[in-house]
């Protein structure tokens, strides 16, 4: 091994320590997570130490780790590839081995799979070729020559995305709008379309807080509560409509908005994302222990559907004196169309978010986020309220979040505390860095990728969230900064400009 790292900066003794300290992690981990089962014995449940996964988590880590650092020194294409297709395989073996076998020490999958009927022999082949060219390939040790035509490629294409950004989401806006028609009959893709709606309009509301204004918000999810509770108790309490409760909701969200600003105005950082943070656990257990008001974890259930508009209802069996959408139409009934009512409905209250973000970004509101984000020093000596700024951007966010929230309400027909926890902040907060701070049509992009492929794929089992992981970390080594990290300023006087903006070179 000392030989191979001769001509580089890690020597052979660092590499061994480096080995060594990932495959204790690996063991301690893997010995948790994969090794220990419980096993059915006359005298009892026991616990055993699965050590054959044990094993294949220690090897798979250190031997991706090792083709990690002949990669970082710029060791043998060939060797890297080599290690990271054995890696990969061992990570296969493991999860068969989990998901299926109960034997311990069987033969290997891959070699049943190898020698087994000719399907699965060309299947395991084709899948080693793939993972060893794709290793290979994207290892190319990079000249300054290469460096800088990647620059200038990647500018071209900023310029080309910036410059085309309406005709992109118009073509988007008309890829959605037809989608009931593509898809009218298909019950499991208009929920999946109305869920990925439903968090493209929080990322979009969330966007305002960290993506313009630069505030790190990990209790977003309580604007979500809020608004869908504030739904739920008006619509059952007062027998308000939908069409009554949503701006009310809205209201009362973007009240918690300011009630979560005024704490928080002297905070940065993570002293802020920890101040939301909390401020969202507490919404929540409020939820669960104000048992009189919320219903506490048994939730609130029964809560009314949107009729449209008020001029029809959605039920096959109306109440007197109302009439079926269905004979509004003069159509047969179908329970399809309350489906793609709540899909329209949601699609015109994300775009309302969309084309309300827009704007603000462009009324000095807007810059001031913009400018409170870069640096808020530079901020006050402008003459920029920081307070007011922050304020604003909190009940904008959280307005638009409440919005969202008693959507979601009508939606189920049933809420409780625990759709409302921190991992949907952490998944909100994941679209809009994966998407590119600030970018509206990255949140799209990133909520397509958090949220509809896993639900796409969920007839995989624990093999899709597998998958999902891996495609996860691929995008951060891709684009780190999220699928869409460039964004132009506000204002722009010219398309010198943009040009200077996405760095094109001449």
């Amino acid at each position: 091994m000392s030989s191979a790292f001769a001509s580089s900066r890690t020597n052979g003794s660092e590499v061994v320590k480096e080995l060594a300290f990932f495959a204790v992690i690996a063991l301690l981990m893997s010995v948790m997570l994969l090794g220990v089962e419980t096993v059915d014995r006359p005298t009892g449940l026991e616990l055993a130490v699965r050590w054959d996964l044990v094993l294949l988590a220690i090897g798979a880590t250190v031997i991706g780790r090792l083709g990690l650092i002949f990669r970082r020194e710029n060791i043998s294409r060939l060797g890297q590839a080599v290690l990271i297709t054995l890696s990969a395989v061992a990570v296969f073996e493991m999860f068969v081995r989990f998901r299926e076998l109960d034997d311990r020490w069987v033969s290997p999958v891959v070699l049943d799979m190898a020698f087994g009927s000719v399907v699965s022999t060309i299947v395991g082949i084709a899948f080693v070729a793939i993972i060893f060219a794709t290793a290979y390939f994207t290892m190319k040790d990079k000249t300054a020559a290469d460096v800088d035509e990647s620059a200038k490629l990647s500018s071209k294409i900023q310029l080309a995305y910036r410059s085309n950004t309406k005709k992109i989401g118009l073509i988007g806006i008309i890829f959605f709008i037809i989608f009931p028609f593509i898809f009218g009959e298909d019950r499991s893709a208009i929920d999946l379309a109305t869920l990925v709606m439903i968090y493209i309009m929080l990322g979009w509301g969330l966007n305002i807080v960290v993506g313009l204004a630069g505030l790190l918000d990990l209790g977003y999810v309580a604007f979500y509560a809020v608004g869908a509770y504030s739904y739920a108790l008006l619509s059952q309490n007062f027998d308000l409509s939908f069409w009554l409760c949503l701006p009310l909701a809205g209201i009362f969200a973007a009240s918690f908005g300011i009630i979560l600003g005024f704490p928080v105005l002297r905070l940065r950082g993570d002293y802020l994302a920890i101040v939301t943070l909390g401020f969202g656990e507490i919404i929540r257990v409020v939820l669960i222990n104000w048992y009189d008001l919320t219903g506490g974890p048994d939730g609130i259930s029964s809560i009314e559907r949107p009729s449209f508009f008020g001029l029809a209802d959605f039920s096959r069996r109306v109440p007197d004196g109302a009439i079926g959408f269905n004979e509004l139409f003069g159509m047969e009934y179908s329970s399809m169309h309350r489906l793609i009512f709540l899909y329209y409905l949601i699609l015109v209250l994300a775009l309302v978010t969309n084309f309300v973000t827009l704007r603000l970004r462009k009324l000095p509101i807007g810059r001031a986020w913009e400018a409170l984000r870069e640096d808020e020093i530079a901020c006050r000596s402008l003459g920029i309220n920081p307070t007011n700024t922050k304020l604003s951007a909190f009940a904008i966010g959280a307005m638009f979040g409440g919005f969202a929230g008693a959507f979601f309400a009508t939606r189920q027909g049933f809420i409780s505390p625990e759709s409302f926890t921190f991992l949907e902040s952490a998944v909100i907060l994941a679209i809009v860095v994966l998407g590119g701070m600030g970018s509206q049509i990255g949140v799209v992009l990133a909520a397509i990728v958090m949220i509809g492929f896993p639900e796409m794929f969920r007839e995989l089992a624990e093999y899709r969230m597998l998958i999902f992981g891996a495609g996860i970390v691929a995008i951060m080594l891709w684009r780190p900064r999220g699928l869409l990290s460039f964004r132009d300023p506000t204002i722009l006087l010219n398309m010198s400009q943009k040009e200077k903006v996405a760095g094109e070179v001449k």
